[in-house]
């Protein structure tokens, strides 16, 4: 078996089909998926290069309406209930993703 490196701190699992529910909601315009918003949030790399990898998962059989379910994976104890229209900002610090970028500046 080989391992290959990543710089990931956390992986933020957003639910599927919430986002595909919720048609977007996020970032500048409000038409970022929250998945993609998060992405944007990190320290400016993809995949495994970046700080947090934001995945996207399967149904989590919770189903809010106007919401998506996230799960920090640092807290995978605390599912995170977002609704559509939040504020990303506010979403990123709740996940800690703010600190990464600071850390790097």
């Amino acid at each position: 078996m080989k391992t290959i490196p990543a710089q990931w701190k956390t992986t933020i699992l957003v639910c599927r089909k919430c986002s595909k529910r919720a048609g977007g909601g996020f970032g500048k315009d409000g038409h970022q998926s929250l998945a993609k918003a998060l992405r944007a949030k990190g320290n400016g790399k993809k995949g495994r290069k970046a700080s947090a990898g934001i995945v996207d998962i399967g149904c989590q059989k919770v189903c809010p309406k106007n919401a998506i379910v996230v799960v920090d994976t640092a807290t995978p104890r605390q599912w995170l209930i977002v609704p559509t229209g939040t504020d990303i900002d506010v979403v990123a610090e709740r996940l800690n993703l703010d600190d990464d970028r600071q850390a790097e500046s």
